[in-house]
């Protein structure tokens, strides 16, 4: 295939083919094979790379599907495809593998007494980075060349290098393809295929560590009035509010519904569990300095999580013993060669566990990969398990929740998908008409997980998924089961249709968002249920708001001003003054919309001002005794918005103050722009907006009140900014 051969009309549906057919190549697990994927469009390569990664580091078929012979050919411990970047000061991809074989050797399986066992196989590697090389100075691409060349003696020696039992994957552009085609003749001969995927070149000046992040809100243009809550970073807090704390965790979007007990025995164990557990719990206590590093059947890592999960100053011990204690009986039953069935219910009681922990708050890094390895453990030991449904439903949301943990954007879309992967295998083994709360759960787990991925890649298309699963649970989710989690589950399907709206058909998802949103409100009493049917007020508003923009202007934002007004009844600033400000900073701009459009008349616009200008106060009043963290709008945009709303009140021709409250009103303007200012030091082109906003005001006071008014004014402004200013009026 030729390299120039990429025009193509449809480079989705192009791409898509590509991918699978380079997976299909990597799936082989064929030895010796070098493979070249090239992409210029970097963003899409994260994608693909990452993809690639979620699907065959630890594949679920690879744990679900063992060979003939019983034995698997992968543990979910040891990964069957490596992720490296190449290390541009030494940039010697062969080198790196052999490197990385070194400090992480296939583990031994199946050892014991009378069989030595045998050692996993090497990973595949995918190589990422050598578009970098193009910012480094020539002396290192060469050596990376040279590098390349050398390899000659690898593919012609069987010894010589760990790597090539297994198959490499090199990323590259297309101008490093043709270079490596012309100074690297040895390793281009070498080349099993090539893929080509399709996609304009990324600037050098793009950051491609991390993949571009899609907005979810709307571009509107509102002239000299700034989006504030209605911006992307608001929206998304505001709107996902009730996909993350509304029943997600408590009720909704947890860890299966029942939590078999770790002490005792387990009713999935054999008869002799009982003396196992007496065994192991007589091992503990004769070794208070229990060390887990002997253990030879138990995977390295997973013994090493546990170990650091360990806190010698906790209070309760037993939280210490338990874990340890699971492990070596674990250890005890691999030496007895135990059924696989007692081997994954042992291997659930530690991952069940981990998540009654986790469901507890101690949702750690160590923790949640401690779950996911134990449960992986489990299902490869029982893949007929009846639990297995279950198991796969906690899976997906546990690397769900490791994607809410602090991490890269890159891993964090890795997580997601590899939790979409658990709930998909989960439904393929749940008949909806024999297992409808399960299959629904699974559904509403996954329309939020689609929610999710949205923010990395495709957005229309992930949040179109996320309607359909939404949808697909309230097929079994009804009012008449469980009123308040199919409320919860209405919620995130008005969610869905508002970020669908963002795309395409933006009447008829932002009209979905409503009826979807009312719908869940009817099931919330606002006497039990106070702070969530505020939040699905707010949600109300901010799709009417939306609306507004399209279609009916003054019905939609009257509309989204009585919800909002609604939401402040239960969002108030002693039980929720976070949200009560963002529903006050909300109230305001619908205010401000509705005194600007040209049917409403003069002495309307007046007290709308007045009521828009109210609004903003309590907001700004709000934030200032919070957290910055806790705000889900941009306090800076507040104050702009409130500096122009004092402007524009004493600008109209209608106003009949007199000269002391037009001073006031001017002076509230210019401190409020004079604020936001100061806070945007290090955003230069929110900075150039609010510097004209002072000039301007700066002006008006010239105009509304004279030379004495400009030179009031001028007296406001600190000294290092009135050279700049003094040039512009």
């Amino acid at each position: 295939m030729s390299v120039n051969d990429t025009a193509h009309s449809d480079n989705f549906a192009w791409n898509r083919q590509v991918y699978h057919r380079l997976k299909l190549a990597l799936s082989l697990d064929l030895r010796r094979q070098i493979f070249l994927a090239v992409c210029d469009d970097l963003h899409l390569r994260n994608q693909v790379a990452a993809r690639l990664h979620s699907t065959l580091a630890y594949p679920v078929g690879q744990i679900l599907y063992q060979p003939l012979d019983g034995q698997a050919t992968s543990t979910p411990a040891y990964p069957r495809l490596v992720t490296l970047r190449l290390n541009l000061s030494e940039p010697n991809p062969i080198a790196q593998i052999n490197q990385w074989l070194a400090n992480y050797p296939p583990p031994i399986v199946g050892a014991s007494k009378d069989t030595p066992g045998r050692p996993l196989p090497i990973p595949t590697f995918q190589i990422v980075g050598v578009e970098q090389l193009t910012k480094q100075p020539v002396a290192v691409q060469r050596l990376f060349l040279h590098n390349l060349r050398l390899s000659e003696q690898y593919f012609s020696s069987q010894e010589s290098s760990r790597f090539l039992e297994s198959s490499l994957l090199l990323w590259v552009s297309r101008p490093w393809l043709s270079a490596i085609q012309q100074s690297a003749p040895q390793f281009w001969r070498w080349r099993t295929g090539i893929f080509v995927f399709a996609g304009e070149p990324t600037p050098t000046t793009h950051n491609s560590d991390y993949p571009e992040r899609f907005s979810t809100s709307r571009s509107l243009d509102l002239g000299n009035f700034e989006q504030s809550i209605l911006e992307e970073s608001a929206i998304e807090a505001e709107l996902k509010e009730a996909a993350a704390t509304n029943l997600k965790f408590a009720d909704d979007f947890n860890l299966s519904s029942e939590i078999p007990t770790t002490a005792g025995k387990q009713e999935t164990a054999p008869a002799n569990e009982p003396q196992q557990q007496e065994y192991v719990a007589n091992r503990a206590s004769q070794n208070k300095s229990l060390s887990l590093s002997s253990l030879s059947y138990v995977s390295k890592e997973l013994a090493q999580l546990v170990t650091a999960t360990i806190n010698p100053k906790a209070e309760d011990r037993e939280d210490n013993w338990q874990p340890q204690e699971i492990l070596l009986q674990i250890e005890e039953l691999h030496s007895q060669e135990a059924s696989q069935e007692t081997l994954a219910a042992a291997y659930h009681q530690l991952g069940n566990l981990y998540r009654l922990r986790i469901e507890q708050g101690q949702s750690t890094i160590e923790n949640l990969m401690v779950a996911i390895l134990a449960y992986q453990e489990a299902i490869a030991h029982d893949e007929a398990s009846p639990q297995l449904p279950d198991i796969l439903n906690d899976l997906g949301t546990l690397y769900w929740m490791l994607y809410r943990t602090p991490h890269s954007s890159e891993e964090g879309q890795t997580y997601i998908e590899q939790g979409i992967e658990f709930y998909q295998l989960a439904l393929k083994l749940i008949s909806p008409q024999t297992h409808a709360e399960t299959y629904a759960r699974v559904q509403n787990n996954l329309g939020t997980a689609y929610g999710d991925l949205a923010r990395f890649s495709h957005p229309a298309e992930n949040w179109q998924q996320a309607v359909s699963a939404y949808s697909e649970a309230l097929r079994y989710r009804t009012a008449e089961t469980d009123s308040l989690k199919y409320a919860a589950c209405q919620n995130n399907l008005g969610t869905a249709y508002w970020h669908l709206a963002q795309y395409h058909q933006p009447i008829v998802h932002l009209q979905q968002a409503i009826a979807s949103y009312n719908e869940a409100l009817a099931h919330y009493s606002p006497e039990q249920e106070p702070l969530k049917y505020g939040m699905i007020q707010n949600n109300i508003g901010t799709a009417y708001w939306n609306l507004a923009q399209y279609e009916q202007p003054a019905e939609n934002l009257r509309l989204a001003i009585d919800v909002y007004r609604e939401a402040l009844k239960y969002r108030t600033p002693v039980h929720v003054p976070s949200a009560c400000a963002a529903t006050q900073n909300n109230l305001g701009t619908a205010y401000w919309h509705l005194a600007n459009l040209s049917q409403t008349t003069k002495d309307v616009r007046q007290k709308l001002l007045q009521l828009c200008i109210s609004a903003y106060e309590e907001a700004i009043a709000l934030a200032h005794s919070l957290n910055s963290a806790s705000l889900s709008f941009d306090v800076f945009a507040a104050h702009n918005n409130l500096g122009l709303a004092h402007y524009q009140l004493v600008t109209d021709n209608t106003f009949n103050g007199d000269k002391a409250m037009r001073s006031q009103h001017l002076e509230a303007a210019l401190d409020n722009h004079l604020q936001a200012l100061n806070g945007l030091n290090q955003q230069p082109e929110a900075y150039q907006t609010t510097f004209a906003y002072v000039v301007k005001t700066i002006r008006a006071f010239h105009s509304e009140l004279g030379i004495q008014g400009q030179n009031l004014a001028l007296s406001k402004v600190p000294s290092q900014l009135l050279p700049e200013i003094l040039t512009k009026l």
